[in-house]
C-alpha cells in the first residue's frame, strides 16, 4: 500500500505540473520551456525562458560643444553616429577577431612546447612503496606540409582584408543613413515653415471674406468656404509637425542614440550647386569598381577561397614534423635510481587511403571558389548600376530643383494677383482658394526638390565609394 501510495502522488503532482518526468531530475534553469496548448492559444514562457535584455552603451560620447537640445552640423550628427552606432563597433569587433584568426593561424610556424609532471605513487612488482615524479618537456614542430600552413595563413590574410574593406563599407552605409536622417529632418522642418506661410495667407483671405461680408459685397459662403481652406492648411500643418517629430527620433537613432535624444538643425539649403557633377557616368563606374569596400572585399573573399582549395589538398599530402621529448625520473623512497630521460623523433605522415574525402573536400572548394567569383562578378554588375541609377537620379533631382523654383515662382505671382482682384471686388474667392493650394503644392514640391537633390548627392557620393567621414560636410 505504501509504494502504491507514493506511485499515486508521483502521478499526481506530474499531471499538476504538466512537465516531462525527466523535468523533476534536472535544475530550474535547464527545464524543458515546453510549448503552448493549442495552435490558437500563445505560449506562456516560464520565468527560466526569458532572455535578459541587452543593456545599451553606458556612456555616449558627442563632440565637445554639442550637447541634446541643442543645434547640430551635419559633421557633427556623422561624428556622434560613427562613434555611438553599434553597426560600425560591431563591424570594428569583427576585423578584431579576424585579426586574432590571423594570429592563430601563423601560430602554426612556431614550434609547440608542453610541460607534464606526473606524480606517481605505488608498489612496483618486486620492490619498496615509492613516489615517483617525473616532469617532462615536450616539442613538436612540423617542418614540412606542401604549403599547408601558408594556405591556411593566407585564408585569415584574406578574410581579415574582407573585414576591414566590410569594416569601411558599414562606415559608409552609416554615414549615408546619418545624411538621410539629418536631410529628412530638414526637409520635415522646411515644410513646417512652408506650412506656416500657407496658414497665414488663408488668415488674409478669411479676413478679406469677412470684411466682404461685413460690406454686403460677398455671402456667407465666401466666409464659410474661407474657414475651410483654413482649417484645411492647419490639418496638413499638424500632419507636418508629427513627420517632423518622427524625423527627429529617425536621426536620433541613425546617431547610435535613444529616439528621445532630441537635437535641433539649421535649414534646408535654399542655394544649391547644381551642376555639381561634372564626370561622366562611365568615370563614376569605374571609380565605383576600383573603390567601393564592399565589391574589394568580395574580391578577398574570391582569394580566401582558391586559399582554401590549396589547404584542402595539402591535407592530402605527406607532411613531416619533429617532436623531442626531454625528463627527469625522481624517485623518493624506493630503491630505483632516478634518471634522464630524452628522445628526438621525425615524423612523417602521409594519408594513402581516406575513403575519397580528399576528393570530395577539393570538388567542393573548387565549386565555393568558382560560386564566389560568379557572386562578385554579379556584385560588380550591381555596383555599376546602382551608380547608373544614382547619377540619372541625382540629374532628374537637380532638374526638378529647377522646375520647382519655377513653379513656386508662377503660383506665388498668380496668389498675388487673385488676392488684388478679390480684395477689389472683382474676384471670386474660389479662384483665390484655388491659387492658394496651388501655391501650398508648390511650396512643398520645391521644398521637397531640394531635399531630394541632397539625398542623390550622398547616395552617388556612396554608390561610387567616395562618401566618408572626409565628405561629411558636402
Amino acid at each position: 500500500m505504501i509504494r502504491v501510495g507514493i506511485l499515486l502522488l508521483l502521478a499526481l503532482s506530474g499531471c499538476a505540473s504538466m512537465q516531462p518526468a525527466s523535468d523533476l531530475f534536472r535544475a530550474p534553469e535547464h527545464v524543458v520551456p515546453g510549448t503552448s496548448a493549442a495552435p490558437n492559444i500563445p505560449w506562456t514562457p516560464p520565468p527560466s525562458a526569458v532572455p535578459p535584455a541587452v543593456e545599451r552603451q553606458s556612456r555616449v560620447t558627442l563632440p565637445a560643444g554639442v550637447q541634446p537640445g541643442s543645434s547640430i552640423s551635419l559633421a557633427e550628427a556623422i561624428e556622434v553616429a560613427l562613434t555611438n552606432n553599434p553597426a560600425t563597433r560591431a563591424a570594428w569587433l569583427d576585423t578584431l577577431a579576424a585579426e586574432a584568426a590571423l594570429g592563430s593561424r601563423r601560430s602554426a610556424y612556431l614550434p609547440e612546447v608542453d610541460l607534464s609532471a606526473p606524480l606517481v605513487r605505488g608498489r612496483p612488482a618486486q620492490g619498496t612503496l615509492a613516489t615517483t615524479f617525473t616532469p617532462s618537456l615536450s616539442l613538436t614542430y612540423l617542418l614540412f606540409d606542401f604549403g599547408g600552413r601558408a594556405a591556411q595563413v593566407e585564408e585569415a590574410r584574406q578574410a581579415l582584408i574582407a573585414s576591414a574593406y566590410s569594416h569601411n563599407q558599414t562606415i559608409q552605409n552609416v554615414v549615408l543613413r546619418t545624411q538621410q536622417a539629418y536631410y529628412s529632418y530638414l526637409n520635415a522642418k522646411a515644410l513646417v515653415a512652408a506650412q506656416s506661410a500657407t496658414i497665414r495667407e488663408r488668415d488674409t483671405a478669411t479676413e478679406s471674406a469677412d470684411a466682404r461680408h461685413t460690406a454686403g459685397v460677398a455671402t456667407i459662403a465666401d466666409v464659410l468656404q474661407a474657414r475651410t481652406a483654413r482649417s484645411q492648411a492647419q490639418l496638413a500643418y499638424e500632419t507636418f509637425e508629427g513627420n517632423l517629430r518622427s524625423a527627429e527620433g529617425a536621426l536620433s537613432t541613425a546617431m547610435g542614440l535613444p529616439p528621445t535624444t532630441r537635437f535641433t538643425a539649421g535649414e534646408l539649403p535654399a542655394d544649391l550647386p547644381l551642376d555639381t557633377v561634372s564626370r561622366t557616368v562611365e568615370e563614376l563606374i569605374a571609380q565605383a569598381e576600383a573603390s567601393r569596400p564592399d565589391l574589394a572585399a568580395a574580391r578577398a573573399g574570391v582569394l580566401n577561397a582558391r586559399a582554401r582549395i590549396r589547404d584542402v589538398r595539402s591535407q592530402g599530402l605527406p607532411a613531416v614534423g619533429l617532436s623531442s621529448t626531454a625528463g627527469r625520473s625522481l624517485v623518493i623512497g624506493g630503491t630505483s635510481p632516478s634518471m634522464n630521460t630524452y628522445s628526438v623523433d621525425v615524423n612523417v605522415r602521409f594519408p594513402l587511403f581516406t575513403g575519397f574525402r580528399s576528393t570530395y573536400d577539393i570538388r567542393q572548394a573548387e565549386a565555393i571558389a568558382q560560386m564566389t567569383e560568379e557572386d562578385t562578378r554579379s556584385l560588380a554588375d550591381e555596383v555599376g548600376l546602382q551608380v547608373w541609377n544614382s547619377y540619372y537620379a541625382l540629374q532628374t533631382a537637380a532638374q526638378r530643383v529647377r522646375t520647382s523654383r519655377d513653379l513656386l515662382t508662377s503660383a506665388q505671382q498668380a496668389v498675388d494677383v487673385e488676392t488684388s482682384r478679390y480684395k477689389a471686388g472683382v474676384g471670386s474667392i474660389i479662384d483665390l482658394l484655388t491659387a492658394e493650394a496651388a501655391l501650398e503644392n508648390a511650396r512643398a514640391q520645391e521644398v521637397q526638390s531640394r531635399a531630394d537633390w541632397l539625398v542623390a548627392v550622398a547616395q552617388l557620393a556612396h554608390d561610387t565609394g567616395s562618401l566618408g567621414p572626409q565628405q561629411q560636410g558636402k
